[in-house]
Protein backbone atom coordinates (compact mmCIF):
# COMPACT_ATOMS: atom_id res chain seq x y z
CA UNK A 1 0.00 0.00 0.00
CA UNK A 2 1.06 3.49 -1.16
CA UNK A 3 2.40 5.36 1.85
CA UNK A 4 0.43 8.51 2.76
CA UNK A 5 2.55 12.14 1.06
CA UNK A 6 3.72 13.96 4.92
CA UNK A 7 1.61 17.37 4.27
CA UNK A 8 3.16 20.70 2.44
CA UNK A 9 4.39 23.36 4.78
CA UNK A 10 0.92 25.92 3.86
CA UNK A 11 -1.24 22.53 4.51
CA UNK A 12 0.49 22.62 8.22
CA UNK A 13 0.07 26.45 8.54
CA UNK A 14 -3.71 25.79 7.57
CA UNK A 15 -4.49 22.96 9.84
CA UNK A 16 -2.62 25.05 13.04
CA UNK A 17 -4.98 28.14 11.93
CA UNK A 18 -8.05 25.24 11.92
CA UNK A 19 -6.78 24.68 15.38
CA UNK A 20 -6.64 28.31 16.62
CA UNK A 21 -10.39 28.66 15.35
CA UNK A 22 -11.60 25.84 16.96
CA UNK A 23 -10.31 26.97 20.16
CA UNK A 24 -12.32 30.60 19.55
CA UNK A 25 -15.05 28.46 19.08
CA UNK A 26 -14.67 27.12 22.34
CA UNK A 27 -14.21 29.58 24.37
CA UNK A 28 -16.73 31.89 22.60
CA UNK A 29 -19.99 31.24 24.33
CA UNK A 30 -17.35 31.24 27.63
CA UNK A 31 -16.08 34.73 26.71
CA UNK A 32 -13.10 34.54 27.94
CA UNK A 33 -10.38 31.19 28.31
CA UNK A 34 -6.89 30.37 27.41
CA UNK A 35 -6.74 31.39 23.76
CA UNK A 36 -3.12 32.64 23.23
CA UNK A 37 -1.63 28.61 24.38
CA UNK A 38 -3.30 27.60 21.01
CA UNK A 39 -1.85 30.46 19.32
CA UNK A 40 1.67 29.86 20.37
CA UNK A 41 1.59 26.22 20.09
CA UNK A 42 -0.80 25.55 17.23
CA UNK A 43 2.35 25.08 14.25
CA UNK A 44 4.09 23.12 17.00
CA UNK A 45 1.07 20.71 18.22
CA UNK A 46 0.27 20.88 13.99
CA UNK A 47 3.66 19.72 12.91
CA UNK A 48 3.56 17.12 15.54
CA UNK A 49 0.64 15.30 14.60
CA UNK A 50 1.36 15.42 10.46
CA UNK A 51 3.52 12.51 10.55
CA UNK A 52 5.58 12.10 13.87
CA UNK A 53 2.92 11.70 16.78
CA UNK A 54 1.10 8.54 15.92
CA UNK A 55 -1.77 7.68 18.01
CA UNK A 56 -2.41 4.96 19.60
CA UNK A 57 0.92 3.94 19.30
CA UNK A 58 3.39 6.66 21.35
CA UNK A 59 2.71 8.17 24.58
CA UNK A 60 1.94 11.88 24.65
CA UNK A 61 1.67 14.51 27.26
CA UNK A 62 0.52 17.60 28.12
CA UNK A 63 2.37 19.19 31.15
CA UNK A 64 0.89 22.71 31.14
CA UNK A 65 -3.15 21.55 31.87
CA UNK A 66 -4.43 24.89 30.48
CA UNK A 67 -2.87 24.14 26.90
CA UNK A 68 -5.42 21.15 27.02
CA UNK A 69 -7.36 23.12 24.12
CA UNK A 70 -4.76 22.80 21.89
CA UNK A 71 -5.16 18.58 21.81
CA UNK A 72 -8.97 18.85 21.93
CA UNK A 73 -8.41 21.10 18.92
CA UNK A 74 -5.84 18.69 17.41
CA UNK A 75 -8.36 15.51 18.56
CA UNK A 76 -11.02 17.01 16.49
CA UNK A 77 -9.37 18.17 13.14
CA UNK A 78 -8.16 14.44 13.54
CA UNK A 79 -12.01 12.80 13.69
CA UNK A 80 -11.69 11.66 17.46
CA UNK A 81 -13.49 14.50 18.90
CA UNK A 82 -17.32 15.76 17.56
CA UNK A 83 -18.02 19.30 17.44
CA UNK A 84 -20.78 18.46 20.26
CA UNK A 85 -18.22 17.70 22.74
CA UNK A 86 -16.14 20.84 21.72
CA UNK A 87 -19.04 22.86 22.24
CA UNK A 88 -19.01 21.65 26.31
CA UNK A 89 -15.48 22.86 26.96
CA UNK A 90 -15.33 24.54 29.90
CA UNK A 91 -18.99 23.55 31.22
CA UNK A 92 -19.77 21.74 34.29
CA UNK A 93 -19.86 18.17 34.02
CA UNK A 94 -17.53 18.09 30.68
CA UNK A 95 -14.32 15.94 30.38
CA UNK A 96 -13.12 18.88 28.05
CA UNK A 97 -12.09 21.12 31.03
CA UNK A 98 -9.94 24.45 30.68
CA UNK A 99 -7.49 22.61 32.53
CA UNK A 100 -7.14 19.22 32.35
CA UNK A 101 -7.43 16.79 34.39
CA UNK A 102 -7.03 12.91 34.46
CA UNK A 103 -10.20 12.89 32.91
CA UNK A 104 -9.02 14.57 29.76
CA UNK A 105 -9.19 12.72 26.42
CA UNK A 106 -6.36 12.45 23.65
CA UNK A 107 -3.93 13.00 25.96
CA UNK A 108 -1.98 9.93 27.67
CA UNK A 109 -1.03 12.56 30.87
CA UNK A 110 -2.34 16.40 31.63
CA UNK A 111 -0.13 17.98 34.08
CA UNK A 112 -1.62 19.34 37.65
CA UNK A 113 1.01 21.65 38.97
CA UNK A 114 3.14 22.80 36.56
CA UNK A 115 6.77 20.75 35.74
CA UNK A 116 5.17 17.58 36.80
CA UNK A 117 4.83 16.42 33.03
CA UNK A 118 8.38 16.17 32.07
CA UNK A 119 8.48 13.69 35.03
CA UNK A 120 5.75 11.11 34.07
CA UNK A 121 7.05 11.70 30.30
CA UNK A 122 10.42 10.45 31.86
CA UNK A 123 8.55 7.52 33.20
CA UNK A 124 6.75 6.48 30.20
CA UNK A 125 9.98 6.75 28.14
CA UNK A 126 11.37 4.15 30.87
CA UNK A 127 8.57 2.21 30.91
CA UNK A 128 9.14 1.54 27.12
CA UNK A 129 12.31 0.46 27.56
CA UNK A 130 12.11 -1.42 30.20
CA UNK A 131 9.41 -3.91 28.43
CA UNK A 132 11.75 -4.01 25.37
CA UNK A 133 9.32 -1.72 23.61
CA UNK A 134 11.61 -0.57 21.38
CA UNK A 135 8.83 1.48 18.70
CA UNK A 136 6.77 3.86 21.35
CA UNK A 137 8.10 7.68 21.55
CA UNK A 138 6.92 9.80 24.01
CA UNK A 139 6.10 13.59 23.03
CA UNK A 140 5.93 16.18 25.71
CA UNK A 141 4.69 19.63 25.34
CA UNK A 142 6.44 21.58 28.21
CA UNK A 143 6.31 25.88 28.59
CA UNK A 144 9.22 27.86 29.22
CA UNK A 145 7.41 29.31 32.53
CA UNK A 146 8.06 25.96 34.03
CA UNK A 147 11.47 26.01 33.17
CA UNK A 148 11.37 28.16 36.92
CA UNK A 149 10.15 24.46 38.59
CA UNK A 150 13.00 22.67 39.88
CA UNK A 151 10.96 19.47 39.74
CA UNK A 152 11.56 19.56 36.14
CA UNK A 153 15.60 19.30 35.90
CA UNK A 154 15.54 16.75 38.11
CA UNK A 155 13.37 15.05 35.38
CA UNK A 156 15.57 16.34 32.71
CA UNK A 157 18.89 15.11 34.88
CA UNK A 158 17.28 11.62 34.85
CA UNK A 159 16.59 11.17 31.32
CA UNK A 160 20.07 12.23 30.38
CA UNK A 161 21.59 9.81 32.81
CA UNK A 162 19.37 6.72 31.26
CA UNK A 163 20.00 8.27 27.77
CA UNK A 164 16.33 7.98 27.05
CA UNK A 165 16.13 8.27 23.51
CA UNK A 166 12.83 7.25 23.07
CA UNK A 167 11.71 11.13 24.53
CA UNK A 168 11.37 14.52 22.83
CA UNK A 169 10.29 17.69 25.09
CA UNK A 170 8.54 20.06 23.02
CA UNK A 171 8.85 23.57 24.53
CA UNK A 172 6.54 26.51 23.55
CA UNK A 173 9.16 29.49 24.58
CA UNK A 174 6.36 32.05 24.20
CA UNK A 175 7.58 34.62 27.07
CA UNK A 176 3.69 34.27 28.86
CA UNK A 177 3.15 33.52 32.09
CA UNK A 178 0.07 34.69 34.80
CA UNK A 179 2.35 36.86 36.64
CA UNK A 180 3.67 38.53 33.24
CA UNK A 181 6.33 37.81 30.42
CA UNK A 182 8.43 34.85 31.82
CA UNK A 183 11.61 37.43 31.13
CA UNK A 184 10.31 39.87 33.79
CA UNK A 185 10.40 37.40 36.09
CA UNK A 186 13.02 35.07 36.13
CA UNK A 187 15.94 35.33 33.21
CA UNK A 188 15.87 31.72 31.35
CA UNK A 189 17.94 32.34 28.94
CA UNK A 190 20.46 31.07 26.77
CA UNK A 191 17.18 28.16 27.10
CA UNK A 192 19.40 25.79 24.45
CA UNK A 193 22.37 26.14 26.98
CA UNK A 194 20.80 25.12 29.76
CA UNK A 195 19.61 21.82 28.02
CA UNK A 196 22.79 20.79 26.85
CA UNK A 197 24.33 21.17 30.11
CA UNK A 198 21.34 18.53 31.42
CA UNK A 199 22.14 15.91 28.87
CA UNK A 200 20.14 17.05 26.09
CA UNK A 201 19.90 17.50 22.50
CA UNK A 202 18.79 20.92 21.83
CA UNK A 203 17.01 22.36 18.90
CA UNK A 204 15.88 26.30 18.95
CA UNK A 205 14.00 26.91 16.59
CA UNK A 206 11.18 29.33 15.10
CA UNK A 207 7.93 27.96 16.71
CA UNK A 208 5.76 28.99 13.94
CA UNK A 209 7.78 27.64 11.35
CA UNK A 210 6.27 23.95 10.42
CA UNK A 211 9.15 23.66 7.94
CA UNK A 212 11.80 24.13 10.87
CA UNK A 213 9.73 22.16 13.72
CA UNK A 214 9.53 19.47 11.14
CA UNK A 215 13.11 19.19 10.73
CA UNK A 216 13.70 19.36 14.62
CA UNK A 217 11.85 16.53 15.19
CA UNK A 218 13.24 13.99 12.70
CA UNK A 219 16.68 14.97 14.44
CA UNK A 220 15.32 14.09 17.51
CA UNK A 221 13.92 11.16 16.20
CA UNK A 222 17.82 10.58 15.43
CA UNK A 223 19.16 11.48 18.44
CA UNK A 224 21.18 9.30 20.88
CA UNK A 225 19.78 10.96 23.86
CA UNK A 226 16.64 12.76 24.94
CA UNK A 227 15.97 15.92 23.08
CA UNK A 228 13.91 19.19 23.33
CA UNK A 229 12.69 21.47 20.76
CA UNK A 230 12.29 24.96 21.63
CA UNK A 231 9.73 26.83 19.48
CA UNK A 232 10.45 30.93 19.95
CA UNK A 233 6.47 31.61 19.81
CA UNK A 234 4.33 34.54 20.39
CA UNK A 235 0.71 34.04 22.57
CA UNK A 236 -0.73 36.57 19.79
CA UNK A 237 0.60 35.09 16.64
CA UNK A 238 -2.11 34.08 13.92
CA UNK A 239 -4.73 37.09 15.08
CA UNK A 240 -3.66 40.44 14.13
CA UNK A 241 -7.04 41.75 15.20
CA UNK A 242 -6.29 41.41 19.34
CA UNK A 243 -5.83 45.16 21.03
CA UNK A 244 -2.49 46.14 21.92
CA UNK A 245 -3.83 45.48 25.88
CA UNK A 246 -5.04 42.10 25.26
CA UNK A 247 -3.93 40.03 28.21
CA UNK A 248 -1.91 36.92 26.05
CA UNK A 249 -2.76 34.30 29.00
CA UNK A 250 -6.28 34.38 29.95
CA UNK A 251 -7.80 36.71 27.28
CA UNK A 252 -11.47 38.28 27.24
CA UNK A 253 -13.27 38.01 24.64
CA UNK A 254 -16.35 39.75 23.83
CA UNK A 255 -18.66 39.13 20.50
CA UNK A 256 -17.11 42.06 18.08
CA UNK A 257 -13.49 40.52 19.19
CA UNK A 258 -14.80 36.90 18.65
CA UNK A 259 -16.59 37.59 15.35
CA UNK A 260 -13.09 39.65 14.26
CA UNK A 261 -11.50 36.78 14.86
CA UNK A 262 -13.24 34.37 13.29
CA UNK A 263 -13.51 36.54 9.92
CA UNK A 264 -9.88 36.64 10.13
CA UNK A 265 -9.12 33.03 10.79
CA UNK A 266 -11.88 31.98 8.07
CA UNK A 267 -10.14 33.85 5.73
CA UNK A 268 -7.06 31.71 5.97
CA UNK A 269 -9.01 28.13 6.28
CA UNK A 270 -10.91 28.89 3.08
Amino acid sequence: MPSTPAPSVSEIARLADRYRLRALDMLAPLGFGYLGQTLSSAELVATLYSGHYRHGVDDLVCSPGHYAIAFYAAAAEAGRLSDERLSRYGQDGSDLEAIGTERSPELDLIGGSLAQGLSGAVGFALAARLRGDTDKRVFALISDGEIEEGQLWEAALFASHHRLDNIVAILDANDSQVDGPVSSVTTIDPISDKWEAFGWHAFDIDGHDPAAIDKALHAAAEADGPAVIIGRTSPRHGLACLPADADSHFIKLPADLVAAARRELADRVS
